[in-house]
């Protein structure tokens, strides 16, 4: 089984399941997740797991993203971007760009955004975006997201492009309709980029057709990212061997059975470090799995193994 993590560039045209679907064909096997929905019209970065590495999608779902969005003013849709049946126009001509700039990074911060009714959160155990299509609309609590920075890089009104730096479960379209009602012309999202998903970046990733080939080439290994490439910010241990055995069967620890891995000659850091969880390896250097130490019990206790198929 190939374990491992592929940035993917997803390319418009294609949900999140669609790649999912083809990845399983390319490389051959069926244990394949991502890590987040990008709607169809939107492309960027998409995390995809392999084999093991499926135990980290919902880590990686949960990761700050950036995206680059243009904003249309003067119109407003019921999906929220361009793509949906017009609501209300409004004429925008009369704005202006420093009044608009001003609202836009108004939205810096704390933000109460409400899901759009497109999109895959479930209310009674359906997605909205069914009930949408059924011409329902259903009563949505509104979400605390946060928005860490909104860069404007070009204007030419009724038009912003921006690029947004925020939280798990942000929506630019929302976003964007946010601003547009704000200033009072409406708005919707003409496009999207997601640039980044915590430390995946849109420059290092991969379209279907590269990797298609890249298989075909025999060359994966040169693009699959290791499971443990998502806890880098953890610090690492390594067992020792007369404590392998325990530790692959997710038994607890003792401090005198593990010993920190690549720490600078001069450290004067024993254990346990700030950091309360830590990447444990075996002594070939395998990933076994995430650890916490359990100050009480001064025991090192598993919290997600990654031996187990």
């Amino acid at each position: 089984m190939i374990n491992g993590i592929l940035n993917i560039y997803k390319e418009k045209g294609y949900t999140s399941h669609d790649v999912v679907a083809r990845l399983r064909g390319i490389v051959g096997q069926k244990k394949i997740g991502h890590t987040g929905t990008l709607d169809p019209d939107a492309e960027g970065v998409l995390p995809v797991c392999l084999g093991r590495a499926t135990k980290v999608c919902d880590l990686l779902t949960d990761k700050d993203k950036t995206y680059r969005a243009v904003l249309l003013l003067g119109r407003s849709t019921d999906t929220q971007d361009v793509s949906g049946t017009v609501l209300k126009e409004r004429d925008p001509s009369g704005l202006d760009e420093d009044v608009v700039r001003t609202c836009v990074q108004s939205f810096t911060g704390d933000y109460d955004q409400i899901p759009p009714m497109y999109s895959a959160l479930k209310v009674g155990g359906k997605k909205l975006y069914e009930l949408a299509r059924e011409g329902k609309t259903v009563e949505r609590k509104s979400r605390r997201v946060m928005i860490y920075d909104i860069r404007i890089y070009k204007t030419d009104l009724p038009r912003i492009w921006m690029e947004v730096d925020c939280s798990k479960g942000t929506y630019i379209r929302t976003l964007c309709h946010d601003i547009g009602e704000k200033l009072g012309t409406g708005g919707c999202m003409e496009s999207l980029i997601r640039t980044r998903t915590g430390e995946f970046e849109l420059r290092d990733s991969r379209k279907l057709d590269e990797v298609e080939t890249i298989v075909r080439e025999g060359r994966l290994p040169e693009i699959l990212l290791p499971t443990d490439h998502v806890f880098l910010n953890c610090r690492a241990l390594t067992v020792k061997k007369n404590a392998e055995s325990a530790a692959c069967n997710g038994n607890p620890l003792r401090e005198n059975q593990v010993t920190l891995r690549a720490l600078p000659a001069d450290s004067k850091e024993s254990l346990p470090g700030e950091n309360c969880r830590y990447r444990l390896y075996d002594t070939a250097g395998t990933f076994i799995g995430i650890f916490k130490y359990d100050e009480t019990k001064r025991l090192f206790r598993p919290e997600k193994m990654f031996l187990a198929q």
